[in-house]
């Protein structure tokens, strides 16, 4: 027993000649272009483990007539042919039309013909549920000319494929029509992303960006059937090998398939990420008549907001047609046959975890792309303000370690020199630049000789700051505290990147960061001059973002937690508080530099806002708890206010308990 396969080097065809060799007899006989020569032989020896004499290349190309095949090995298969497997097509909804027809098309005309030829006595054609168009209801396997909805170049090409089978095949044919095909169940191997996956990065933004008890808003939408691959090769060889069965079609799919809003939550727990427990129907978007969507979705600002978003996520722009998707396929004949052979659709829920973890490790796009801190910042010049000490000083030791142009600027000489000192120490260069942010001459005249020097600033990290803990009670005679903090959190990093941004519009790329504050996102007492001068930032960021996205500039705020830095040791209870290493901190300025978000926060901070958002009341209860919890330092009240003294036995047991529950947040 003999057999032939196309795209038998794809997904399923290699599997599928793995498990023909589990059979003590036959010789598998596969088409292979020229230029796969290399990957025939990786197969062989890495994957089929058989040699040339047990799995034969027959060279060739879909798209040609004959297959491409030689005279010779046309003789050589010749009545030899047992079983004939046609897999090879497009299984991608980004492929043009043009494509599809010509493989899927075309090319099935070809193979049909090719097998003719050879005298194959079983002829097995790979189709898809696709074949079905967007059927309203109840598809049955020996269903056809029902489909509908076929406007997609995939629905139709896959319909018409079965068609040329149907009508034009002499050789006895059976037809398969698998589901979406997912990975492995048992190893979640996989080779592409398509199908659920394209939802995959969504879900793991999710969890990067909110604690997984927190219910989210997703998308609810038709039933999609989804059949781990391992299940299609099983029902296949068991179907394909079973007397009597010619002429039919076989669903090869879950009887009880989920609706989109549940896969969704499946993959969801399997990536540890939020429920979406309120799930919106994507078929009420459709009461809105077709004209009109249209019209909208053609709107220039639209356009760009939906492109932006699909590219980000890395979703096709076909894939909201299918969130509706009306089709349910029974199985009635692919059961019978199965029918003890212990070859069943394993429970998704039994091996999403195993197509999760497999994703994240092997087809995140993130892995392909250069996620290297040197990678992003080597020739590059990056300058870091207030990189004397603390987190700018750990940050810009990190910068020159990957091969940036580090240059650094601050307000003491003799400090930066000796950064300057301990950089060349370790083999580094950092250009050091006496500046007072706070100072508009001093902006003016620094960015200046930025600008000579270097030709302006390729990464801007906007992180010199100065930070004041008192109560507003104990700050009525000090309004000098909030204009120096706003001198320099808010107009001293200002007037730097303003000074720097016409060069960065002329080269048409760019990067700003700028270090905020948890505190802005939890409103935390006693920082209100502080908090003030960083949401005055956040707030100019978002503008300045929007303005120039057109123009290659980004721009990333921090919401930092709370840092161990020269900045807080004034205070004596940080001492008892968890608090962030410098070099975590920096951690979180190179990853703005690699991944460009938008923003960075914690989870915590990110908690706060929406408790702040939602709750209004309950957040003000929350920290003002915190406020009569710690006092303001002697040196804040200066003999008034409050009257509250520190305790000199140390923090009591609920400032610790508080103080840990709280991890992070300034108060």
């Amino acid at each position: 027993m003999n057999y032939f396969i196309t795209g038998a080097t794809g997904f399923i065809g290699r599997r599928l000649v793995r498990k023909l060799l589990e059979r003590p007899e036959g010789t598998i006989f596969f088409l292979a272009r020229k230029e796969e020569a290399e990957l025939v032989e990786t197969l062989r020896a890495d994957f089929w483990s058989a040699g040339s004499d047990r799995v034969v290349a027959v060279y060739g190309d879909l798209r040609e007539d004959g297959l491409g095949v030689s005279a010779a090995d046309l003789r050589k298969l010749k009545n030899k042919v047992t079983h004939f497997f046609h897999l090879a097509a497009i299984y991608d909804l980004k492929a043009s039309a043009e494509i599809q027809q010509k493989v899927n098309v075309e090319g099935t005309r070809r193979v049909v013909q090719f097998a003719e030829k050879v005298a194959a006595k079983h002829f097995h054609l790979f189709s898809s549920i696709a074949s079905a168009g967007m059927f309203e209801g109840l598809f049955r396997e020996d269903m056809f000319e029902e489909a509908e909805g076929l406007d997609h170049p995939y629905f139709s090409t896959k319909h018409e494929s079965e068609r040329i089978v149907r009508e034009e095949c002499k050789v006895p044919f059976r037809i398969y029509r698998p589901g979406i095909v997912v990975g492995d169940s048992r190893t979640g191997e996989m080779d592409k992303i398509d199908g659920p996956y394209y939802f995959f990065k969504l879900i793991q933004r999710l969890r990067n960006l909110l604690p997984p008890w927190m219910p989210t808003v997703g998308l609810e939408g038709g039933r999609i059937n989804i059949v781990p691959v391992n299940f299609i090769v099983d029902a296949v060889d068991h179907i394909s090998h079973a007397k009597g069965e010619d002429g039919k079609c076989f669903h090869l799919v879950d009887p009880t398939p989920y609706r989109v809003g549940d896969i969704l939550n499946i993959f969801a727990r399997a990536g540890h990420a939020p429920q979406m427990t309120i799930r919106i129907n994507a078929a009420l978007f459709y009461f809105i008549p077709k004209g009109i969507r249209k019209a909208i979705l053609s709107l220039t600002p639209v356009k760009r907001v939906v492109n932006a978003v699909m590219k980000d996520l890395g979703l096709p722009d076909e894939v909201f047609t299918f969130v509706n998707y009306p089709t349910r396929f029974d199985a009635r004949e692919t059961q019978r046959v199965l029918r003890g052979s212990g070859i069943e659709v394993p429970r998704l829920e039994d091996y999403a975890w195993r197509l999760w973890d497999y994703w994240e490790r092997h087809l995140d796009p993130d892995l392909f792309v250069d996620r290297t801190l040197r990678g992003n910042v080597k020739n590059k010049v990056v300058l870091v303000t207030g990189g004397s000490s603390g987190i700018g000083k750990a940050t810009a030791y990190k910068l020159a370690e990957a091969g940036a142009t580090t240059a650094i600027c601050g307000r003491d000489v003799e400090k930066l020199e000796e950064t300057r000192k301990e950089f060349e120490a370790a083999g580094l260069t950092v250009h050091t630049f006496q500046a007072d942010v706070s100072d508009e001459k001093s902006c003016a005249e620094f960015v200046a000789k930025l600008n000579e020097r270097f030709g302006g600033v390729d990464i801007l990290v906007n992180n010199a700051g100065r930070s004041i803990r008192r109560a507003i009670e104990n700050s009525f005679d000090r309004f000098h505290d909030f204009e120096r903090t706003m001198q320099t959190n808010y107009f001293g990093a200002l007037r730097i990147t303003m000074g720097l941004l016409p060069k960065m519009i002329e080269k048409r790329r760019g990067h700003v960061i700028n270090i905020s504050s948890i505190g802005v996102l939890t409103n935390a007492p006693r920082f209100s001059a502080y908090v003030a001068s960083k949401s005055a930032l956040d707030s100019w960021t978002r503008c300045a973002a929007s303005e120039f996205a057109d123009r290659g500039i980004e721009f990333t705020t921090i919401n930092m937690p709370l840092v161990r830095t020269p900045m807080i040791a004034p205070t004596e209870m940080y001492k008892d508080v968890p608090t962030l290493a410098p070099e975590d901190a920096a951690d979180l300025i190179v990853e703005a530099i690699i991944h460009k978000p938008v923003r960075i926060a914690t989870r915590l901070g990110i908690f706060g806002q929406v408790i702040h958002a939602l709750l209004p009341k309950a957040a003000q209860a929350i920290m003002n708890t915190t406020f009569r919890m710690f006092p303001d330092s002697t040196a804040a009240q200066g003999g008034t206010g409050s009257g509250e003294k520190k305790s000199l036995s140390g923090p009591t047991a609920d400032q610790v308990a508080f103080s840990q529950l709280m991890r992070g947040i300034h108060f």
